[in-house]
């Protein structure tokens, strides 16, 4: 886990948890990482010293963090983020979708590209599916015209 303090182009400060510096860039180049007082994406990360700690500085206590500039707005002091907040209910969000999808259409398993393309095509009747494809298959179904989408994986679905 990585620990970065933000800003948007507003000027508020906040801070937020990210799995490696990699999946903050993922998140920020898709518009996910916004600022918690004013809702803006257009965020960046604000200058931070990082801690170095030498083999005598283990012993002593861990210097006391400089304070925020005074023209910036103090960041939120709740134990739990703002983002992670949003991110969890985007998450909730999604599993109710995939658990909606997997309730209501039928698992065609890998026969899914072919399916879809004689649904697309009107060689068998409209009903909705879901199942597998490759990236290639899914690509081919794409520039084809045949609508799919995949079926959103979270990160509990690894256990």
């Amino acid at each position: 886990m990585i620990h970065y303090n933000l800003r948007c182009a507003k000027g508020h400060a906040f801070e937020s948890w990210f799995q490696s510096s990699s999946a903050y860039e993922v998140q920020e180049k898709r518009k996910l990482v916004s600022c918690p007082v004013c809702g803006s994406t257009k965020v960046e990360r604000a200058i931070m010293a990082p801690q170095i700690v030498s083999k005598k500085g283990r012993e002593r206590a861990a210097p006391e963090p400089p304070p925020a500039p005074a023209t910036v707005e103090a960041a939120p002091t709740s134990p739990t983020p703002l983002l992670m907040a949003q991110e969890q209910e985007l998450r909730t969000k999604l599993k109710e979708l995939r658990d909606h999808i997997v309730k209501n259409a039928d698992n065609v398993g890998e026969r899914f590209p072919n399916e879809a393309r004689k649904m697309h095509y009107g060689d068998i009747e409209h009903r909705p599916i879901y199942g597998e494809a490759s990236p290639d298959e899914a690509k081919a179904l794409i520039d084809e015209g045949v609508e799919v989408m995949p079926l959103p994986t979270l990160p509990d679905d690894r256990n």
